[in-house]
């Protein structure tokens, strides 16, 4: 495998990269030192983030896209899509809701910790998939430029190999500036993730409100589920994210008018 990356493409990278890492911390400091938030809900949303996302959720995708079912759901983008973004939505916004009525019961006093939660939640989201990736990628393009990736890649078997070629490809295809609007990408989807805290934090917290969570669940699928299509029909990147902002702007417009007819003032 004779291939190179672009230096402009790996310095790209390092931006979205150190991006990924500096959203949460960005949105925990203003939480904290600005709204006085407490700091076991942003742990704990990153816990939450873990376990029923990356953890859970990703086990789930390996049994059943693994099988024959699995085969018939790739194979058609819009099955695809719902089966992905319900899965998501029900993951993670189950995963708020029993954070909210269980460990962070005695934190509802304070509604901006729905917020720091969000921030740790959406944070940790950010760093995985912008940071963590983005590095990784960068580790593999020195690798390739220095000529190591056929020592490396030797020893694999054929359907491994076959697994790693579309990395290869996108690392030395893809213009340089493509990598950046993941930045922005991960802005909304934080964003979108501390828009849907407050919605499941006032279902948690209010028996009356506890359609909020179904809700909460609906939205998350669907905004998933519409950038999945959206990506699969080869949509220009710069439509995607005009959409995921928008789609984003919608639903915190929506919190908001839920955090005004229920937060409390303390």
């Amino acid at each position: 495998m004779n291939m190179t990356v672009p230096i402009l493409s790996i310095v790209c990278m390092a931006a979205a990269g150190i991006a990924g890492f500096a959203i949460p911390v960005a949105l925990f400091l203003y939480f904290r030192l600005k709204k006085r938030a407490d700091l076991p809900p942003f742990f704990i949303g990153c816990a939450v983030m873990f376990v029923f996302a990356l953890t859970l959720e990703s086990l789930m995708h390996q049994l059943v896209l693994g099988s024959a079912v699995g085969e018939t759901i790739k194979n058609n983008i819009w099955l695809y899509a719902l089966y992905g973004g319900l899965a998501a939505g029900i993951f993670e916004e189950t995963g708020r809701f029993l954070a909210f009525r269980t460990v962070l019961k005695k934190y509802q006093c304070r509604d901006i910790n729905a917020m720091m939660y969000g921030a740790g939640h959406g944070g940790l989201e950010a760093a995985m998939l912008l940071g963590v990736a983005m590095f990784g990628n960068i580790a593999l393009a020195i690798m390739m430029n220095l000529g190591q990736l056929s020592a490396m890649t030797a020893s694999l078997p054929a359907e491994a190999l076959e697994q790693l070629q579309p990395t290869l490809d996108t690392l030395t295809q893809t213009k340089p500036y493509m990598f950046l609007p993941g930045i922005i990408e991960r802005v909304f989807a934080a964003a979108l993730q501390i828009s849907l805290s407050v919605l499941v934090w006032f279902a948690a917290k209010n028996k009356k409100k506890v359609y909020l969570y179904p809700a909460a669940v609906l939205i998350h699928a669907a905004v998933d589920g519409v950038t999945v299509v959206m990506s699969g029909m080869e949509v220009p990147i710069i439509v995607i994210e005009a959409l995921l902002a928008g789609m984003t702007v919608a639903v915190a417009l929506s919190a908001k008018l839920v955090w005004i007819r229920n937060a409390s003032a303390a």
